[in-house]
């Protein structure tokens, strides 16, 4: 039996690890690069890969996620082809593979099918970040019997009557957002986000993980003093974009590996 999203996680915390997920564009340089991508991520030793689903009104991706997606939906990338390849090397890939999409793209791929088609694909995670949590109930009845985790968003203006709330609801992990604005971008994060987390940290069950302006390995390891570790974005994507494969390999702390991206 296949380990979920979140025993994968607490898995590599008991080993003594924290977990790193980079983001990825579905799409950014095509498909078929997508999976090479992939590949190279679990071979580096992912603990998981945030897979990105390009759409046309990013409302929470900063500009190198937003241009990444672009050039993927000018490559002709969709949902249903994006689905499709993940089916296609499933087989290949043991690392837990996490959806980002907005819920547009769902909604009009339909929500049932979507998740008929993403089970198919071996998808274990779920992120919907224009999806209140008042609103689950639009996609969780068909989750129901799946091993897709719909991970749950915590801000930095969360109180904390909303992150038990969120908690209460939230199934793989928590992701905690470190800053009020889009992805991307360097960031000095202060003593009181530092906080933020070890509040969030102390109040939930489930494993918490960072994300948002983490912008190298430095960072990396600050933001996940307390926590189960961090989701890295803007930096992998640009990075893959400029063929810079020495700074992603640093986010592993391990030497380079041959790749023929």
């Amino acid at each position: 039996m296949t380990k979920t999203l979140q025993q994968v996680i607490e898995q590599k915390n008991e080993q003594g690890e924290k977990a790193f997920i980079p983001y990825i564009m579905a799409g950014d340089g095509g498909l078929t690069h997508t999976k090479e991508t992939i590949r190279y991520l679990q071979q580096l030793g992912a603990t998981a890969i945030e897979v990105g689903i390009p759409f046309s009104d990013p409302v929470a991706d900063g500009p190198v996620i937003e241009k990444a997606g672009l050039r993927a939906l000018a490559e002709g990338t969709n949902l249903r082809a994006i689905l499709a390849m993940l089916e296609e090397i499933k087989e290949d890939v043991q690392t837990p593979l996490i959806l980002m999409t907005y819920l547009n793209p769902l909604v009009h791929f339909g929500l049932q099918d979507f998740v008929k088609a993403a089970t198919k694909a071996n998808v274990k995670g779920l992120i919907i970040p224009d999806m209140p949590l008042e609103e689950r109930d639009l996609i969780q009845p068909f989750l129901e019997g799946t091993d897709i985790a719909l991970v749950q968003l915590v801000s930095l203006t969360s109180s904390k009557m909303r992150i038990q709330e969120i908690a209460e609801a939230a199934e793989g992990f928590i992701y905690a957002v470190t800053v009020n604005g889009t992805t991307g971008g360097q960031r000095d994060f202060q003593d009181h986000v530092m906080q933020h987390l070890k509040e969030i940290k102390s109040s939930v069950s489930l494993p918490v993980l960072a994300g948002f302006g983490i912008s190298n390995r430095q960072t990396a390891e600050k933001m996940s003093e307390g926590i189960d570790g961090v989701i890295v974005g803007s930096a992998i994507v640009d990075a893959l974009h400029r063929k810079d494969y020495d700074t992603i390999e640093q986010f592993f702390q391990k030497e380079p590996v041959e790749t023929n991206l």
